[in-house]
């Protein structure tokens, strides 16, 4: 799949004011400072799509783009960033949780993770949450460019060892590096092969 166009649609913190669930959609959302935002534009060939920032939790809404006229990619707030006011943090969580759990052409969730680092709380405890609520994801290692390449097999092999003393299957992942587009390809090529299992909904059901 080739990204033709990507635009802007919405903002909210509401589900009932996204669009109309007729087509496939796919949430990005990680801890913060993870890289979604550069990773959101490299995949969609635009630098200026979604917001990025050297200071974390710049993403407060949930944001969706069109892309392609097929298919909607939803940034998602970030999550895990202590310095920002536990008031804030829930209403972040509350709002995103409840569209994880009701979006009903939510397709995938990609979860992004520092490759640079080992099982975080923060990522451990949301991955848990998403496989007890049924709610289908894949994991995105980020910033591959920052690992020495000898170090890249290992970090991800003992990651993945980790996860399996909880997990009796491990979902799909991903190698991505937004500077030099590694795993670009492969996140679109999966993208394009699940919008195939969608089903559209009844035209004759009022939403």
């Amino acid at each position: 799949m080739k990204v033709k166009t990507a635009e802007f649609v919405i903002s909210n913190t509401r589900v009932d004011l996204c669009p109309k669930p007729e087509i496939p959609e796919y949430a990005f959302i990680g801890r913060s400072n993870v890289g979604k935002s550069s990773l959101i534009n490299s995949i969609c060939n635009n630098k200026k799509l979604a917001k990025t920032s050297s200071t974390p939790g710049k993403t407060q809404l949930m944001n969706h783009f069109m892309i392609n006229d097929e298919w909607y990619l939803v940034d998602l707030p970030g999550y895990g960033f202590t310095k920002t006011p536990n008031h804030l943090r829930m209403k972040w969580q509350n709002f995103t949780r409840n569209y994880l759990r009701s979006r009903e052409n939510l397709m995938c969730v990609f979860v992004l993770l520092d490759s640079r680092h080992n099982v975080q709380k923060a990522d451990d405890e949301f991955m848990e949450w998403l496989g007890e609520n049924a709610i289908p994801f894949v994991m995105v290692f980020t910033k591959m460019d920052k690992l020495d390449p000898r170090d890249i097999e290992g970090n991800v092999n003992t990651y993945l060892e980790k996860m399996s003393e909880k997990w009796s299957f491990l979902p799909q992942y991903f190698l991505t590096s937004a500077e030099k587009k590694t795993g670009k390809e492969e996140i679109l090529a999966f993208v394009e092969e699940t919008n195939k299992t969608f089903v559209k909904p009844d035209p004759n059901k009022v939403w």
